[in-house]
């Protein structure tokens, strides 16, 4: 209910009667898209961090997944990065991905250049046409962003994880294009300085398009990349990182063969994991009177446990990554009441 008494579908249908929309404050004005185009509501499937070339099972559990989302007929799919590499190895892997009977959207992850690929080649393999673009779907405006610019100087060492010049020129046109409630994508998150290294300057855009618009146009952000579960919201705008669908990376100090000698032979970073027992992913639903819902999964560890091996909590945010916790939230957040 807003301050008006009256509550987002009231507002929305108001603000389609020509003069009445007059009557509603410019804080609380919804987006509006053209008749005929708005849905009551939107849903999609979204899945980070399938590392088809660490997993072993990395096909079984994109299987799942697309099943899944076929059988609830959601409107699309995204996936948030580090999915496969352009090699043909991975053909099947993304012949599974192209069985959803609808549109399927894409990511770059750092990892999916891996072996000295380029970006382009990693698209053209992947079917997919630009490293940032945006998509309309059921009166909502979504955003994909690539959080692998390369800085030019005083670069952190590492991956590349920058958003240069010309795409936040881009992202701040694309913004003022729209009317509509809009909800980004990224691999690595927007919300952290251990993420997109200009992380502030591309949270002022959206900060600046929810001001220009007079109300909150810039929902939310998903992104993957750190493996937690984790919501953080600045200044209205929701910041949520979904778990990978397969497992939380512990690194050489300590490693575990879980598996055969075949396996782990073939798949030689895998012990550098504790692999989730089931995958991980989440179906988002997008409310035209103003509700994000999110339903995820729960799974457990492959033992020995993150705990069991000495692991230390993630510096991320110990507090909501707990150790031993494999899952995507259940999440319900409303479009106004961000705090």
């Amino acid at each position: 209910m807003s301050k008006t008494g009256l509550t987002r579908r009231d507002i929305l249908r108001l603000a389609g009667i020509g003069a009445a929309s007059s009557l509603i404050p410019s804080v609380l004005r919804p987006c509006l898209a053209k008749q005929g185009e708005q849905k009551e509501k939107v849903r999609f499937g979204i899945c980070a961090d399938v590392h088809k070339d660490v997993i072993q099972d990395a096909d079984r559990r994109l299987k799942i997944f697309i099943d899944k989302m076929n059988k609830q007929k959601v409107d699309f799919i995204v996936q948030l990065g580090d999915f496969c590499r352009p090699i043909p190895a991975n053909l099947d892997f993304l012949a599974i991905w192209k069985q959803f009977s609808g549109p399927g959207y894409h990511v770059l992850g750092n990892h999916d250049t891996d072996g000295g690929f380029t970006r382009e080649q990693t698209l053209e393999f992947w079917g997919a046409e630009n490293k940032y673009y945006s998509f309309d779907t059921g009166g909502f405006h979504f955003v994909v962003l690539d959080g692998n610019d390369v800085k030019k100087e005083n670069r952190a060492p590492g991956y590349p994880r920058f958003i240069g010049a010309e795409q936040l020129d881009w992202l701040k046109a694309d913004l003022e294009r729209t009317d509509n409630f809009t909800f980004l994508f990224s691999h690595q998150s927007l919300e952290n300085d251990q993420s997109i290294e200009n992380n502030a300057d591309v949270r002022q855009v959206l900060e600046d398009a929810n001001k220009a618009a007079g109300f909150q146009k810039v929902v939310a952000s998903f992104s993957g990349h750190h493996h937690i579960d984790f919501l953080r919201t600045i200044n209205n705008i929701h910041y949520i990182q979904i778990n990978s669908m397969s497992y939380k990376w512990v690194g050489e100090k300590y490693r575990h063969a879980r598996f055969s000698p075949e396996i782990e032979k073939a798949h030689p970073w895998v012990s550098y994991t504790v692999p989730y027992k089931d995958p991980l992913f989440a179906v988002v639903t997008l409310t035209a009177d103003g509700i994000l819902k999110i339903d995820g999964t729960k799974s457990e560890f492959v033992p020995p446990t993150p705990s069991e091996l000495g692991y230390p909590s993630d510096s991320l945010d110990p507090a909501a990554d707990e150790n031993d916790a494999v899952r995507i939230s259940d999440r319900e957040l409303s479009f106004a009441d961000a705090q």
